[in-house]
């Protein structure tokens, strides 16, 4: 009852009323079965007059509630976070983002077709995300290798948008052994983790 959330992203154009909004998606299967105070849950509003100003405001109510203490991710096949796409700003606030052609294929079909789909979205940006006190992403399945193997062990680039979680000293990252098959030093990071208890404390 005293959490107070703020989703990453929204596709530009799309009311909070349509069903692939993310704001009514976070109403259905989140919001509305908890006991959660429903004017401190924000979405970016992807319908706003000026896009710019909502970001700017986006960015000002992150702050006025004292930052993000756990910021939830996934990983695109393409490296993306949030919708920041490859080749965009490593150090970028909240801003209204042009989807990729890889993003708009893989998120096409709950929209029906192609055509259907926003071509925009506002989300938080890289720097905005790596603002937050904690972070923990989940990446699951064999379509997501390539991304997870650049994410964690490839260059920081804006190539891999999720590279820049390397800069992060709070980030937890949470596979399956598909996502984690191209891993070079998977042996590694399961002995670090089998560790954990002994060096919990020095945290």
């Amino acid at each position: 009852s005293q959490v107070t959330t703020f989703k990453l992203d929204e596709y530009v154009g799309l009311p909070a009323t349509h069903d692939q909004s993310y704001r009514y998606f976070m109403r259905e299967n989140l919001f509305r079965h908890i006991n959660i105070d429903q004017a401190r849950t924000h979405v970016p509003d992807g319908t706003a007059a000026d896009l710019h100003a909502e970001c700017r405001d986006y960015e000002k109510r992150i702050e006025a509630a004292g930052g993000i203490d756990l910021q939830l991710l996934g990983l695109g096949r393409n490296g993306h976070i949030g919708f920041n796409e490859p080749t965009g700003s490593l150090r970028s606030r909240t801003w209204v983002k042009i989807l990729s052609e890889q993003t708009l294929k893989d998120n096409s079909d709950v929209f029906g077709s192609l055509a259907a789909m926003p071509k925009h979205a506002l989300t938080m940006g890289i720097g905005t995300i790596l603002d937050a006190r904690r972070i923990l992403l989940l990446a699951f399945g064999p379509a997501k290798v390539r991304a997870v193997e650049h994410m964690v062990e490839g260059p920081l680039s804006a190539i891999c948008p999720g590279s820049a979680l390397q800069q992060h000293p709070r980030t937890t990252v949470i596979l399956d052994e598909n996502s984690a098959a191209g891993l070079h030093y998977a042996d590694h990071y399961r002995w670090i983790d089998s560790q954990k208890l002994a060096w919990q404390r020095y945290e």
